[in-house]
This record gives C-alpha cells, structure tokens and sequence, in this order.
C-alpha cells in the first residue's frame, strides 16, 4: 500500500511538473507571437513625436527607413534575447531585470515601428528568423550561469549603443523625429549596460565578443535590405 502510495505521488508530481512546463511553453509562445504580429505598445511618448517633420527627399526617407528597419530588428531581437535569458536565469532578481529591459525594449519596438510607417517604409521580412536565432543565443547565455548571463546583456547593449552611434551620424541633420528616437534608445541601452554591470557581469572573452560583432554585422546588413 505505501509503496502504490509513493507511486502516486510520484505520478502527481511528474503531472503537475508537465503542466507546469506546458503553461510555460505556453505563455513564452504568446510572448513570440506579440513581438512578431502585435502592435508595440509604448507608456512613455514617442521621442521627437511633437518635433516637425521637415521635408527630406525620397532618397533621405529610403536610406532613414532602412536604418530604422536594422534598429527595429534589433528591438525584436532583444525581446527573444531578454525571454531567453529570462527562461535560464537561476535568479529571481536576475530574471526581474531581464523583464523590466524588455518592457523598455518593447517600447523602442513601438518607436521604431512608427517611425518606419511615418517614412513609408516596411519592417524585415526575417523578423520570425531573427527572433528565433536571438532566442536561442539568449537561453545558451542563460545556461552558462548568472554572471555570464550579465555579461552576455551588458555586452549586447554596448554594441547596440555603439551600433546607435553610427547612425546617428547617417541619419540627416534635419531628420529630427529620427534623431530624438535614436537618442533616447542610446541612452536606455547605455543603462541598461550600466546595470549588467552593478549587478556582476562577468566580462566575456574576447573570441565572443567578436563573435557578437559578426553576428550583429550580418544580421544588420540583411535587415537594411529584406
């Protein structure tokens, strides 16, 4: 009888670690398919949205819409990247962090999105792609352990704020509403780096960052042209 009793719970146990998983499954799926076909919501106002829309030519408006199309790509990868994190993360504070930049992220997604719309340009078509491929590379950040975990996140947003830098210096001296987007994302991401830090990044190996690097110069030039 107490040998048929452990079983049971034991079977208990594996179902309701099964529905546990399916739950999970369930609601990191709900949160792909939002960042890919939802509208971004945004609780701050748009940077630079009360500012003029000074007349740029056709050329200008091609050349800023694909810029904003590779930094829109790179807001939708830094939702898979903070979900996978998120998912590996051993600590619970870690974990909070990680959402609380992916709502700032989402935010920038929303930013971005417009002003695509506003230019009459498109986002990627390889969104799903990026997405995928960022999830993947968040996880395996979250399995090498917190500290790396950190230091894959701080890593990420120095490159994004040096990669927001360049195009800045792209984007036309008039294009104001561009501008003030661009900026206030430079300064988020720059926070968020800031935080890693405080919070025990580890600083990666070099071989790594460079990867990072070429990782990101692929992905930034596809997305500037699909």
């Amino acid at each position: 009888m107490r040998q048929w009793a452990m079983h049971r719970r034991a079977a208990m146990s594996a179902d309701v670690f099964r529905g546990g998983l399916a739950e999970r499954a369930i609601i990191e799926f709900d949160k792909m398919l939002r960042t890919l076909a939802a509208p971004a919501q945004t609780t701050r106002p748009v940077p630079g949205n009360s500012l003029p829309d000074d007349d740029l030519t056709d050329a200008q408006r091609s050349e800023v819409a694909a810029l904003m199309r590779v930094n829109h790509v790179g807001e939708i990868c830094a939702q898979a990247l903070y979900q996978g994190q998120a998912i590996t993360s051993r600590d619970a504070g870690l974990r909070q962090s990680l959402e609380h930049a992916a709502e700032e992220e989402t935010e920038h997604l929303a930013w971005t999105s417009q002003r695509i719309s506003e230019l009459g340009g498109r986002t990627s078509l390889l969104n799903p792609l990026w997405y995928v491929g960022a999830l993947g590379m968040g996880v395996a950040a979250g399995l090498a352990g917190d500290k790396w975990n950190l230091g894959f996140l701080a890593e990420t947003e120095r490159q994004v704020e040096a990669h927001l830098a360049s195009h800045l210096e792209r984007v036309p001296a008039e294009d104001l509403r561009s501008r003030a987007i661009l900026d206030q994302m430079k300064t988020d991401e720059a926070a968020h780096a800031t935080t890693a830090v405080s919070l025990g990044a580890a600083e990666l190996p070099a071989p790594i960052k460079m990867a990072m690097k070429l990782a990101s110069k692929v992905m930034t030039t596809l997305a500037y042209r699909i």
